[in-house]
């Protein structure tokens, strides 16, 4: 059957049948593989990643609960972490600066949750893990990054021979690295927090850990869980321990040898040892999945756990450090969403299918890029994603919708005239 909303509708979606409730058949309904994560449904989820511009206002979150429930939607993924801030109350980390002429005491996750609710959607709490600040300008004050300039991920080009006589690597200051990284803007999104260095591995689980606790969110979900690229971190905690966990497994003439050296090539043991290493980050990250699930689940046992990352499972692991194959069967996630944002449709397909197929037991919510393609074309990717074995869909994203001729609420009516017209294929 289909899922419709049980009040009557209004506006531009009236006359539209079901609206996405249409692509239910269409986007993994009924396919098999894996437990149903805590928070979902068995028919299949509709997901609509809601970034935080969309989110400084009482009316804007209304807009957005209203639109999302009319097109039937059934899951709201809202970003609450974006650059180490928080589009919440009383959290951790300060309060975002867009928030700063929103009404005294607005909460944007709690109106989400209070508007949600009654429409009958579920409410993911989406956090950027590890970018945590941006490279424009000065950093706020209260930012991580701006506290604890020594939690950043240093990239392999910033890390200098140390000074004669010293015995340790020598890390590049906060403003030199906001340099560096606005020259790398095209692959490097921001600053990031390090995965290695303990302390700002302790913070960022916190972080989650709290929103988790105080809020009562259907789901956790997870983005930016990577490296930059596969040229991070450099810096000087993450190279000691990385030495650490090689040195008893050298011979100690070797250990000596290369120990003589250290001081002036900071760089030396990695270089000794590229596959140890980048083995030694992927493994970082993972320990640090495995601290949130085990830290979520103490606060909130319902709670689904699910990760945007990359389409490609390999390329992921390899180029950004992201190895998220073995968080899935590890049984470390509920979700997965493979950001598989192309224009074309047979990568769109193929990047599904291997999802699905190396993602087991978690299930499988296609990233669909709306920002890259029409709704039709968006409609007929649902229809990929299910007959690829996915569990539903996430589409990416609701700003960028609003930013089209006929606004998110003509997005959504096209998308649902292309899957009236094509029709549903019966259940099998």
């Amino acid at each position: 059957m289909f899922l419709v909303p049980r009040t009557p509708r209004t506006g531009p979606f009236a006359r539209i049948p079901s609206a996405l409730a249409l692509l239910l058949l269409l986007a993994g309904a009924g396919v098999a593989g894996g437990a149903t994560p805590r928070g979902t449904s068995d028919a299949g989820l509709r997901g609509l990643w809601v970034v935080r511009t969309s989110l400084t206002s009482p009316q804007a979150i209304a807009r957005l609960v209203t639109q999302a429930r009319s097109a039937g939607v059934t899951a709201l993924f809202v970003q609450v972490r974006g650059r180490g801030d928080a589009y919440y109350a009383g959290g951790i980390e300060p309060r975002a600066a867009s928030l700063r002429d929103a009404p005294p005491g607005f909460d944007p996750l709690a109106s989400v949750l209070a508007a949600a609710r009654p429409a009958g959607l579920e409410v993911h709490a989406w956090v950027n893990v590890n970018l945590a600040a941006p490279a424009s300008g000065r950093l706020p004050a209260g930012n991580v990054l701006a506290r604890h300039p020594e939690w950043a991920m240093v990239p392999r080009d910033l890390m200098a021979p140390a000074p004669r006589g010293r015995a340790r690597a020598r890390r590049p200051d906060l403003a030199r690295l906001v340099t560096w990284t606005r020259s790398e803007s095209a692959t490097v999104e921001g600053l990031f927090t390090s995965v290695i260095h303990p302390d700002a591995a302790n913070h960022t689980v916190a972080v989650i850990t709290d929103i988790a606790r105080r809020y009562a969110v259907d789901g956790i979900h997870l983005d930016y869980l990577r490296y930059p690229r596969d040229d991070f971190d450099y810096g000087p905690e993450a190279l000691r321990a990385f030495r650490d966990s090689i040195v008893p497994e050298i011979a100690p003439t070797e250990r000596a040898r290369l120990d003589a050296r250290l001081a002036a090539e900071p760089l030396l043991y990695t270089d000794a040892f590229p596959q140890r290493w980048a083995a030694f980050r992927r493994s970082r990250l993972t320990a640090l999945v495995m601290r949130v699930r085990t830290a979520v689940r103490e606060v909130r046992p319902s709670v689904a756990l699910s990760a945007a990352v990359y389409p490609d499972s390999e390329e992921a692991a390899a180029r950004k450090l992201q190895d998220w194959a073995t968080w899935a069967q590890q049984g470390l996630l509920d979700a997965l969403c493979p950001m598989a944002y192309t224009t074309d449709d047979r990568v769109f397909a193929t990047q599904v299918a291997d999802a699905v197929r190396i993602g087991l037991p978690a299930r499988i919510w296609a990233g669909i890029g709306t920002y890259k393609v029409p709704a039709r074309q968006a409609a007929e990717q649902a229809r990929a994603a299910r007959a690829a074995g996915a569990h539903g869909f996430v589409l990416f994203s609701y700003d960028s919708m609003m930013a089209t001729p006929g606004g998110a609420a003509g997005y959504f009516a096209e998308m649902n005239r292309a899957a009236a017209e094509d029709g549903v294929p019966s259940r099998r």
